[in-house]
């Protein structure tokens, strides 16, 4: 496989990346149609990691409202007219093709945010990855009770992470 790099998510990379999500996600499952809405409303935010006719990764971000997380598994409907923070849905590489391709896909992500007038970034960090997040600029915010109880969905160790991007 050739060195991987991000490029826009298409609707033909759906199955790619659906097969990816179960793999990595096993537990956080999420139907197709739901990510399909994802590239739809927001393709400059959804990416994949692309070497040569192979998928090793996908990210998907869309504009969204901090301290609101959408529901894991659900439908947006819409991006909301006042977003004030760009919101990376999810992450994920498969094992051969990781080490510092997180790091490229959120530099892309803020450059994104930069030219929509947003300046934060969030993310809910699961599999207890929010060192990785950390290392890349995120910090863990204390949940109220209503962040709280959405983040159960998303696992045990699920945490609301923000970056300033100044």
């Amino acid at each position: 496989m050739s060195k991987p790099d991000w490029r826009c998510a298409h609707a033909e990379d759906l199955d790619a990346i659906c097969a990816i999500a179960a793999q990595v996600h096993p537990d956080l499952p999420e139907r197709p149609d739901v990510l399909a809405e994802k590239i739809r409303l927001c393709p400059g935010g959804c990416r994949v990691l692309a070497a040569g006719s192979e998928i090793a990764g996908y990210g998907l971000a869309h504009p969204w409202m901090q301290q609101h997380i959408p529901p894991l598994d659900d439908f947006l409907d819409r991006l909301p007219d006042a977003a004030d923070c760009l919101y990376i849905h999810d992450v994920a590489v498969l094992p051969d093709a990781r080490g510092g391709v997180a790091r490229a896909y959120v530099t892309e992500i803020e450059q994104l945010a930069r030219a929509s007038g947003i300046a934060t970034l969030a993310l809910v960090s699961v599999y207890g990855t929010h060192v990785l997040w950390e290392h890349l600029g995120f910090r863990s915010i204390a949940p109220d009770a209503a962040l709280r109880d959405k983040l159960s969905s998303y696992g045990a160790s699920a945490t609301y992470m923000l970056r300033a991007l100044t």
